[in-house]
């Protein structure tokens, strides 16, 4: 689990005039993201851009979305940025990268449930009274509210959306991928056009998200982005 809290010290040492120093703590380091939420993170990303690209891939076959949208040339997507080659070529890269997508995730939340952690990043009723004061600050040059724990409740809602916009490009996957097999889903969907719909909106929606997710990454600083990659985030406000 994550919180585990370690002093950075600055061992003995002689000053110029020949007395000894004692040591004295130049910084500290907190255990933010734990082996297995850091795995998920960077399997799940790589998996993720791989499925956008073989999507639009796919997408590129018949780049429509039923007779009340025009049939032809809806939205032209360079061959380039996307993943496969052709047909065929994506739908084997979407399926096999789909597996990776939800094996991570279902390793990740449930994780982050029977762990406990799930506080740290989910948004739960006792955010609710933070959102306003962050909205404020990011948005209308408002004053930072005290730093009091690793996300912000703006975070956490922006994280748990992701969450709910992950399940839901599974659940619309599934829809379009069998939709006799899974008609039920189909049919919560509006059927498999607007099943097809709702995945591609999914689709843009998460990409959305990780645009802001950039930004503020960078926003916050070398050390936020490292602390993805070794678990341990050094000097940390809160």
């Amino acid at each position: 689990m994550s919180g585990g809290v370690v002093e950075i010290i600055q061992p003995k040492g002689k000053s110029s005039d020949g007395e000894e120093q004692s040591s004295v703590v130049v910084g500290r380091a907190v255990y933010e993201h734990p082996f297995i939420v850091r795995l998920c993170h960077w399997v799940n990303t790589i998996a993720l851009f791989v499925m956008v690209g073989s999507g639009l891939q796919i997408f590129r076959a018949f780049p429509s979305f039923g007779a009340k949208i025009p049939q032809k040339d809806l939205l032209h997507w360079p061959k380039a940025f996307a993943v496969g080659g052709w047909l065929g070529g994506g739908l084997q890269w979407h399926l096999t990268f789909m597996w990776i997508y939800m094996a991570s995730g279902i390793l990740y939340l449930g994780y982050q449930l029977f762990s406990g952690n799930y506080r740290q990043v989910l948004f739960t009723p006792r955010d609710i009274p933070g959102v306003w004061p962050m909205v404020r600050h990011y948005f209308f040059f408002g004053p930072r509210p005290p730093v009091r724990e690793a996300y912000n409740p703006l975070q956490k809602h922006a994280y748990t959306a992701a969450i709910a916009l992950g399940v839901l490009s599974v659940l619309t996957g599934l829809a379009v991928w069998k939709p006799i097999q899974f008609s039920w889903l189909a049919w919560m969907m509006g059927g498999f056009h607007w099943a097809r719909i709702w995945h591609f909106a999914v689709m843009w929606a998460i990409l959305f998200f990780v645009l802001g997710h950039l930004v503020m990454v960078i926003l916050h600083g070398w050390n936020n982005f490292m602390s993805m990659l070794t678990g341990w985030k050094k000097d940390p406000e809160y």
